[in-house]
């Protein structure tokens, strides 16, 4: 049925009761009450960002029949919400579009109420504010100048997911997030754009550019770029096109245009603290010059050069929950915070921990099977046994701190028992092989991890073999992301601690005081020692904090190589996880 067409009597009446069935599904969900009355806020009741609506498709159809004030979808909901500026225009969008405009999941009709009040989250987005650091010129370069740098961008770009992307100086490798410094580019910046620093007036002189070409319908996620990789400001020239950028902080959400031939300096707070990104859209929704209602910016091919200067040696930034750099956890106080955070919590987990590990990993598996007929095999840190057992032809012997996992793996008849990974009791070269699946990342200091390695190999004959996984810092490799980011989880309840994205937890202990970022479930890293939460499936949903310290490409080999005695056979990525086959020699 198309929108204009009139509905008979028993469409009017199947039209009533249906919306009379989704004034409870929209409380339930939103909060929102529906109105008896006409009020200038509508409801669409039965799509929202979970069922692909987006704000252009919405305002594409609504803004025909009047100036709309207003546009919120709500995150995880199927349902959102609009404003117009008269209710002559909400009454005519409710009779002319409701249960007959296909923007519904599948090309369904959607359903209307009208609401008193549009519920709005924490998290709103500000619009024109600036991020601390952050400074915005406009118009600071001329036509002409654009056009001399856009015709040095007839090049054989690198094609990536979101966009094309060109790299001078230094190459930004993205399966690290970080750039070689020991292996500069033979394309140097070009001498084009030498002009912008003497116009900038500011001693900068950027030793590597990137160039993004972005088509309508590309974006960039969130990110904040590697503080060990860039010196500060990082610096941004936008040509061909305007386009909305937005800066993420905790609950603040700031949204503003990048002008055509604007340049954006980012430094200190907003480079080191501030996540930055371009949602992946035709269109962008953006208040009017009134601020009365919105208006809709089409997107066209934008061009950005952004120039940085790498930076030799560590950070040495004041904003350690996003450094990559900072590690300075005591010993004496990791030991609590192991305590606190990894013994005590994998007790408590410990039978919902084991109802969600079954399935071995293959290339484990794998591992294990190569083993031949009497081969001795420790599993260090088995966690509920899963890769005891899979081999007949040899004997496996697990051990793990938690004694829940332990209680667990001698109920399915595995040989295990309570141990620590720092002191394995075990005889000298008294094994074959060993695995070590997800356990050394769990400790707090690079001394704690490597010393858990050497207990590895002492356990091992001459000859012996050992598989070691830790998580990755990077869960996107080549443009590819983890399982562990794959997974769904858009309907998942949103909690408390879920809000804390980016925010902080001062762990105290006897020791000293530790503060330390908690990560948001199912995304990248932002820092390298984390708390991870784990939800319980009880009636409270008790979440808990696991410590992570998650790992850089190449620092689980470099560990290897401090250790005498072993030699490296194989190093892998696999599913998030950096990975490490050693031989005893």
């Amino acid at each position: 049925m198309s929108s204009n067409e009139k509905l008979s009597i028993g469409q009017k009446k199947k039209l009533d009761r249906k919306l009379a069935k989704l004034q409870h599904v929209l409380k339930k969900e939103s909060g929102a009450t529906s109105s008896p009355n006409p009020t200038k806020n509508l409801a669409i009741c039965n799509a929202g960002l979970v069922s692909g609506l987006t704000e252009e498709i919405i305002y594409e159809h609504f803004s025909q029949l009047g100036n709309l004030t207003d546009i919120t979808l709500l995150p995880g909901k199927s349902c959102s919400f609009l404003s117009y500026d008269s209710l002559e225009s909400s009454i005519k969008a409710y009779e002319t579009f409701n249960g007959k405009l296909n923007i519904a999941q599948d090309n369904k009709a959607i359903y209307l109420l009208y609401v008193d009040q549009i519920p709005y989250l924490n998290d709103q987005r500000i619009w024109g504010e600036l991020p601390p650091g952050l400074i915005l010129l406009e118009d600071f370069i001329s036509i002409e100048e654009e056009n001399m740098l856009l015709n040095l961008c007839s090049f054989d770009a690198q094609p990536m997911k979101h966009r094309l992307v060109k790299h001078f100086g230094y190459e930004f490798r993205y399966d690290i997030n970080n750039v070689d410094k020991d292996k500069p580019m033979s394309e140097t910046l070009p001498v084009e754009t030498n002009f912008l620093w003497s116009k900038l007036q500011q001693k900068f002189k950027p030793d590597q550019l990137t160039i993004n070409h972005y088509t309508p319908g590309q974006g960039i996620p969130h990110h904040i770029d590697t503080h060990s990789a860039f010196e500060d400001p990082i610096i941004c020239l936008s040509l061909s096109s305007p386009i909305i950028m937005e800066f993420k902080n905790n609950d603040k959400h700031l949204c503003f245009l990048l002008p055509q031939r604007s340049l954006l300096i980012m430094s200190e707070e907003s480079r080191y603290d501030w996540t930055h990104g371009i949602v992946p859209r035709k269109f962008d929704i953006i208040p009017n010059n009134s601020g009365q209602g919105f208006t809709c910016l089409k997107r066209g091919t934008r061009v950005s050069f952004t120039f940085r200067k790498v930076l030799q040696g560590s950070c040495q930034c004041n904003y350690k929950s996003k450094c990559d750099s900072y590690n300075d956890i005591e010993d004496n106080v990791a030991l609590e915070l192991e305590a606190m955070h990894v013994h005590k919590v994998y007790n408590n987990i410990a039978d919902h921990f084991s109802d969600t590990r079954h399935k071995p990993w293959p290339n484990v598996l794998e591992f294990v099977q190569s083993f031949a007929y009497g081969d001795i095999l420790i599993d260090v840190g088995c966690g509920n046994g899963k890769y005891l057992g899979i081999n007949q032809k040899i004997f496996t012997i697990g051990c793990d701190r938690s004694m829940g996992l332990i209680d667990i793996c001698r109920q399915r008849q595995y040989e295990g028992f309570i141990g620590d990974c720092l002191s394995v009791p075990l005889k000298n070269s008294s094994a074959d092989g060993a695995i070590s699946i997800a356990v050394i990342h769990h400790l707090a200091t690079e001394q704690r991890r490597l010393k858990a390695l050497r207990e590895m190999v002492r356990v091992l004959k001459p000859g012996g073999r050992a598989l070691v996984y830790v998580w990755a810092h990077n869960q996107i490799n080549n443009e590819k992301k983890s399982s562990y980011i794959m997974q769904d989880r858009k309907n998942r309840k949103v909690t408390q601690m879920d809000k804390l994205v980016t925010g902080q937890v001062d762990v105290p202990l006897q020791n000293g005081n530790v503060t330390l970022p908690v990560h948001n479930n199912r995304s990248n890293f932002q820092a390298k020692d984390v708390l991870v939460p784990w939800k319980l499936k009880d009636k409270n949903e008790t979440t808990f904090l696991r410590f992570y310290h998650v790992f850089e490409e190449n620092e689980l080999e470099q560990m290897c190589q401090k250790i005498d005695n072993i030699q490296i056979l194989k190093s892998y990525y696999d599913q998030g996880n950096w990975c490490v086959i050693f031989g005893k020699i």
